[in-house]
């Protein structure tokens, strides 16, 4: 019997989202109420699944968000997400028949990159995404640290940090997330939902128990909040009667330096708690060199995370600003998709223009890399060093680094 790719009926929800929890290996047959909650802003004509017998094998589903680009500016992604093949249909070309109806969908729409959060690095390189930001994980040993145990946890200079309830953060977090995504290149935007979810309000999976975290914000000298925090712990004691518990951070937004290193040396004053997990920071984030003792900061994760592909390379050049003025002609490869041709970048540290243009080309690449260089993450050089990159001038590389590098790493705080 042949295999039916095709978007999803409100009938078969059910069915597509016990597909997807069998994909992801969260085996469970979804409630009525969850699988309503879940699909209540859920757009159909962008949930795909094919089905073999009447019965969904593979999904997939993108949706509308905005990505903060180097400058502070957004472009509109098409964010994919749901992504699965069942163990008994691969190899038969059913992810890249919906990835290409999506790609083309959302290019129709005027949508300028795709992106999503890629569960193994293999996959998605063939469709054009590039790893363009990548994540880390600390573990802190509290007692190694080099803190002070005897002072309070409330930061010097005038701040202050509260704890808070869910209520709470419900409706200060929209405007800190807001604030950062106007300068951290690579965050995505949180929609209401999301702070629900985070919060206990909606249901966030089938297979997951909601336990309540702790929250708490930083307030500055003035009362503003310009940090926020979300963590969890367990309740993990020795033998001989001592406190051995680990925080784990879920969330944390900081505004500023300040901020960012009260609330990190607020919760290593809490009483029992000996280690930190620090959840997904970038790779270049401040925390370890927040401590008396950097090496109290253990590296346990650093990997790829999020994946982009440019949909439209002049409309994704010219958001975005750069380290130098020049102009660099670029020769992009894009055999899966309608992303290449040879451009013009007029670069500067305000904006660029870009167009179409026949000058010669310095420097030739994949879509794929120039998705890696996007959010300026990547080194030209290093590309070029191994081969996924052609210096066509002398000194390309060099100048395009100059060009898209940036001081600091990008990152996006969210999964989706």
């Amino acid at each position: 019997m042949s295999l039916d790719v095709r978007t999803v009926t409100s009938s078969e929800t059910a069915d597509w989202m016990r597909a997807v929890s069998n994909g992801f290996l969260t085996a469970g047959t979804p409630s009525e109420e969850l699988v309503a909650d879940r699909f209540a802003d859920v757009d159909l004509s962008r949930t795909q699944g094919v089905f073999d017998a009447g019965r969904c094998v593979a999904t997939f589903r993108s949706f509308a968000q905005e990505l903060t680009v180097v400058g502070g500016a957004t472009v509109a992604a098409d964010a994919i997400t749901g992504v699965t093949v069942a163990p008994t249909h691969r190899r038969r070309g059913l992810l890249s028949r919906m990835m290409a109806t999506d790609l083309a969908a959302a290019r129709e729409r005027g949508e300028t990159v795709a992106s999503l959060i890629a569960a193994e690095y293999p996959i998605y390189g063939r469709y054009g995404f590039g790893p363009a930001a990548w994540s880390a994980v600390w573990e802190v040993s509290v007692p190694r640290a080099g803190l002070d145990p005897r002072r309070s946890g409330q930061p010097t200079g005038g701040g202050r940090i509260e704890m808070v309830d869910g209520a709470d953060v419900r409706k200060l977090g929209p405007e800190v997330h807001a604030a950062l995504a106007a300068r951290q290149p690579g965050v995505v935007t949180r929609d209401e939902r999301w702070w629900r979810q985070r919060t206990g309000v909606a249901p966030s999976s089938a297979h997951e128990t909601w336990t309540e975290p702790f929250y708490v914000v930083h307030r500055a000298g003035d009362g503003t909040v310009d940090g926020l925090m979300t963590y969890g712990v367990d309740d993990t004691w020795g033998d001989s009667k001592q406190p051995l518990n680990t925080a784990s951070v879920r969330d944390l937004i900081a505004l500023n330096p300040a901020a960012e290193r009260a609330l990190w040396h607020y919760l290593c004053s809490v009483d029992w708690i000996t280690t930190i997990r620090s959840g997904y920071r970038a790779p270049d984030d401040l925390l370890p060199l927040l401590l008396p003792d950097p090496r109290a900061a253990r590296l346990i994760t650093n990997a790829d995370w999020l994946w982009l592909r440019l949909l439209d390379v002049p409309r994704a050049l010219e958001a975005r600003t750069y380290g130098t003025e020049t102009s660099l002609v670029l020769e992009v490869r894009d055999e899966a998709g309608p992303a290449g041709g040879r451009f013009l970048l007029d670069a500067s540290t305000s904006g660029a223009r870009c167009a179409p243009t026949t000058r010669s080309a310095d420097l030739a690449l994949g879509v794929a890399e120039l998705a890696t260089l996007y959010l300026g993450d990547e080194s030209v050089r290093r590309l070029v060093d191994l081969g996924r990159a052609e210096e066509l001038r002398a000194g390309a590389a060099t100048t395009a680094d100059a060009v898209f590098r940036t001081g600091r790493r990008p990152w996006c705080p969210d999964v989706f």
